[in-house]
């Protein structure tokens, strides 16, 4: 990967953990754990990034939000059956 292409994703990156951030009223600090702890960043922003550079801000901070919160959503699923399974 060019490093062109890799300062351009972190851009991005860096973008949308911001435009969280504020949509939610938390600190980046906070977004980017959020983030982190479930391996969005990867797992979906740099995974979706070809499709969503593309797109409005408008748009991929409503997917972003949507998406974070199943995230976290099937984060928490999985953390509860992985404790359930030891007992």
């Amino acid at each position: 990967m060019a490093k062109a292409e890799i300062t351009n994703k972190m851009i991005f990156v860096s973008s949308c953990i911001e435009t969280v951030a504020q949509e939610l009223h938390i600190s980046t600090t906070d977004a980017y754990k959020r983030m982190k702890d479930i391996n969005f960043i990867d797992g979906f922003i740099i995974s979706c990034y070809d499709a969503l550079h593309t797109q409005s801000r408008e748009y991929v901070t409503e997917l972003l939000l949507g998406a974070l919160k199943n995230w976290e959503l099937q984060a928490k699923q999985n953390d509860e059956k992985s404790i359930s399974r030891l007992y």
